[in-house]
């Protein structure tokens, strides 16, 4: 059994699953795909997607504000009441983007303070974006005590020297379609280095369709090309790379 670590399920197009996210669910559950970890990237958007994804038991969520979504600064105080809902077992996805976004570094810097703050009021581990924000984003991990609940740094595409840095505070690094795609040379390097220990695969679906489903609408039943991909890349088999990923995810997230 294979788990998607990190998709967004609230934000796929259904008109291409005859509108019907149980279309969604049943393709990974046939892919042998059977959990989901479904990602908040906007308090305002949080509770719509408790609602759509609420008949599925094996859809577990996250709470937070993504950091190219700061239009706003973060409340607090919300944050902290709306990750209480029983099927939320991350904070996040938080963290920082200076590729897309940096005229906003003061704003997100402030968020990724205040999600780390409430992950560590509610025990729950953070989900963490970073993108050419290495220093900053270790530096405020390590300031604010996050390895104290650990995560993860979802879709990575950093160095090994940040991977490493990061699996020290207790945090897994989780790969994405990105790593089977052509000129992805240098996090196939890093995808086979990390330990059996701290590695989790995900799809950041309808993002970042892995090969061979390029140019498509990414879901969580790609995932298994993902975990082909690392099998290949790490001389693993693809039921090693299942068994090694699940039991890291349930591990993070004290699930049975």
């Amino acid at each position: 059994m294979f788990i998607d670590s990190h998709c967004h399920l609230d934000r796929l197009k259904l008109e291409e699953f005859d509108n019907d996210l149980n279309q969604v669910i049943h393709n990974a559950e046939q892919a042998l795909v059977s959990q989901m970890l479904c990602v908040s990237v906007t308090l305002a958007d949080f509770p719509q997607m408790v609602e759509t994804t609420e008949k599925f038991n094996n859809v577990y969520l996250s709470c937070g504000t993504h950091p190219l979504n700061q239009a706003d600064e973060v409340d607090e105080s919300l944050l902290l009441n709306l990750a209480q809902h029983e099927r939320v077992i991350a904070i996040g996805e938080t963290g920082l983007d200076y590729f897309y976004a940096p005229e906003t570094k003061a704003v997100q810097i402030d968020s990724f303070r205040k999600h780390i703050r409430v992950a560590k009021k509610l025990n729950k581990p953070l989900i963490i974006h970073t993108r050419d924000a290495q220093q900053d984003t270790l530096a405020i991990m390590r300031e604010e005590g996050a390895e104290q609940i650990g995560g993860i740094l979802h879709c990575f595409t950093e160095t090994w020297e940040m991977a490493e840095q990061a699996i020290a505070m207790g945090f897994y690094i989780s790969f994405s379609g990105i790593v089977t795609f052509k000129n992805a040379h240098e996090l196939r390097d890093v995808a086979k280095k990390v330990p059996n220990d701290r590695i989790l695969i995900e799809t950041d679906a309808p993002y970042l369709a892995p090969v061979p489903h390029r140019g498509k609408q990414n879901q969580p039943a790609y995932v298994v090309e993902v975990a082909k991909h690392l099998a290949s890349i790490r001389g693993q088999s693809v039921e090693e790379i299942a068994e090694i990923t699940s039991r890291n995810f349930n591990t993070l997230f004290n699930l049975s």
